[in-house]
């Protein structure tokens, strides 16, 4: 959990997240919503947590799931 109270409830919106990404982005061979991504922004999320300890759990997270997969987004799907 990385220090984070609200472990549960960020982890079910990255789960939703998730899902709406393998449903309405194009289909890429590198686009990856596994467990392996999961664990790419659960790392991110705590290493945002140790730097800002006091920041809002879901402004980090949100920020974590962006880090994480933003770069490998093509163009045409960053708008979604």
């Amino acid at each position: 959990s990385y220090g984070y109270l609200e472990a549960r409830s960020m982890a079910r919106k990255l789960v939703q997240t998730y899902r709406l990404c393998s449903e309405q982005l194009s289909s890429q061979d590198h686009y990856d919503y596994g467990m392996r991504a999961v664990m790419s922004v659960l790392r991110a999320a705590g290493n945002l947590k140790r730097s800002f300890p006091d920041g809002a759990e879901d402004v980090l997270m949100l920020r974590a799931i962006n880090d994480v997969n933003l770069p490998k987004f093509l163009d045409q799907d960053v708008p979604l």
